[in-house]
């Protein structure tokens, strides 16, 4: 079987196959720059990532866009009401929009680099795109689907009749100004309660450009609508997003480009569940949200927060706590130090059984059991891994086939070329986990080695008071010892 997916269109898992062979075309909803990006959001990002390293490990050539939103995201999203999020922040900063939006823009990518998610083709911003999303709107309007009411352009969305479809909702329970968020005033200008704004006239917003119905700014669904065919074509292989963009984003996207381009906009709409923490939603609006570099400044390595993001499928609820978060560490910390060793161990020379390895993909007819022990566990592992992975993402089974390819591979006790082989196996499949990323170098690195190498001269002159000393002194600084037959491994916690 091939590569599957859950497709939140048809509700189904589907077999993957793009519109062109061996190219795929994907789009990422992305950031709106007027805070920093908590790991809820980050949890979304993480999918694309994902998405592109495994299409890559297959050999698919990958172009993947995602947007940075500056401008015309709302603050009640599901009802297009409330006011523009740059602008409410940037009021509340005392900084002009794309002061704040440019800062938390290099905010973001500096959290992408940490977390070792791939970089996009491109990152357009909405704020550079409003000349596209002007001409969206009016060919919207000719078609007699966009229409103006008091100072807004709206969509009438009885005249998409695929409106609702991905979402799996009716039109007559698209109720968009329940909950009292919208005036009487403001539904008495719909045609329809679930039509949603494409322009908005507004000549004291903060962000304003002209348009032929007066200055004033885009709606939020249009930017992806826009950016998305601009980059990738009137047609993408795949288009991701937390499940809280699905209706009304999403839906309001195709329902943009589908009447002008008469092709379906997307063929794989892919969307994660919710990151709880503590067993709540985490979000922005109720303050229990952590941050990237906020997490970093605690003292947690961002790279187990990648493992934690990635290592709950998809497409069910993932908690975050702290102690998940140790967790994880540990776990990127046993691999990292089983690829290390097997790497050490390759460099000595293996025991000599008849003809030995040959040191290639496979073991020859005289090879140890050791190394035949190792093979046999390589080409089931890889086996595993390909099929967990491929089969709509299940991360969580393929790390559960690694760890027993590690504790296989340990009882075998490798050296030699089958050594190099078993580190290579894990360093193929992190294309895909992308966990393997060096550590950086701290500035106490060359004391803790200095401390470290003294407590093993105190070991081998039976001065245990002092090498214990040693070891308290550096697990107060969070520094871990690991004693082997192979030497002594230190790690930060």
């Amino acid at each position: 079987m091939g590569i599957r997916f859950k497709n939140t269109m048809s509700g189904r898992v589907e077999e993957f196959v793009p519109l062109d062979e061996g190219k795929v075309r994907m789009y990422h909803c992305g950031p709106t720059v007027y805070t920093y990006a908590h790991i809820g959001n980050f949890r979304s990002f993480l999918l694309g990532d994902l998405l592109r390293r495994l299409l890559e490990f297959h050999g698919y050539e990958v172009e993947q866009v995602m947007n940075i939103t500056d401008v015309g995201h709302m603050t009640v999203d599901t009802h297009d009401a409330g006011e523009d999020k740059m602008e409410k922040a940037a009021r509340e900063s005392g900084k002009s929009p794309m002061e704040m939006a440019r800062f938390y823009e290099e905010a973001f990518f500096g959290d992408l680099d940490a977390l070792n998610i791939k970089r996009a083709m491109a990152y357009p911003r909405a704020s550079e795109h409003i000349e596209e999303m002007i001409e969206l709107t009016g060919a919207l309007i000719e078609k007699g689907i966009g229409y103006q009411s008091g100072d807004a352009i709206l969509y009438d969305i009885s005249k998409f009749p695929g409106y609702g479809q991905l979402s799996h909702k009716r039109l007559e329970d698209l109720q968009a100004g329940a909950g009292g968020r919208l005036t009487d005033e403001m539904m008495a200008a719909k045609r329809n309660p679930g039509d949603f704004r494409l322009w908005k006239t507004d000549p004291n917003h903060v962000l304003q450009w002209d348009s032929p119905w007066g200055r004033g700014y885009p709606g939020w669904h249009l930017e992806c609508s826009v950016m998305a065919r601009k980059y990738l074509g009137d047609t993408l292989d795949i288009h991701t997003g937390g499940e809280d963009n699905i209706f009304p984003h999403h839906e309001s996207e195709r329902a943009q480009i589908e009447p002008i381009t008469g092709k379906p906009f997307v063929r794989y709409w892919i969307h994660n569940r919710h990151l709880m923490c503590e067993g709540t939603k985490m979000s922005k609006s109720l303050g229990n949200f952590y941050t990237v570099r906020g997490l970093v400044s605690e003292g947690f390595d961002p790279i187990a927060i990648r493992y934690l993001l990635i290592s709950g499928h998809y497409q069910a609820s993932l908690n975050f706590t702290k102690e998940t978060l140790k967790g994880a560490w540990e776990s990127v910390v046993r691999i990292r130090q089983f690829v290390s060793r097997m790497e050490e161990a390759a460099a000595r020379p293996a025991a000599a059984a008849g003809g030995g390895s040959d040191g290639g993909g496979a073991s020859s007819a005289g090879a140890t059991a050791s190394e035949q022990a190792v093979d046999a566990a390589i080409e089931t592992f890889m086996k595993q891994f390909t099929e967990s992975i491929d089969d709509d993402l299940n991360v969580s089974k393929a790390l559960g086939h690694l760890f027993d390819f590690m504790r296989e591979v340990n009882r075998a006790e490798p050296t030699g070329a089958a050594a190099g082989r078993a580190a290579e196996a894990m360093r193929r499949v992190d294309r895909v986990l992308g966990i393997l990323k060096a550590e950086e170098a701290h500035e106490d690195d060359a004391e803790i080695d200095t401390l470290v190498r003294e407590r093993e001269d105190a070991r081998a002159g039976r001065d245990f008071a002092r090498a214990d000393q040693i070891r308290d002194e550096l697990a107060a600084r969070g520094i871990v010892i690991e004693d082997s037959k192979e030497g002594t491994r230190w790690y930060r916690k």
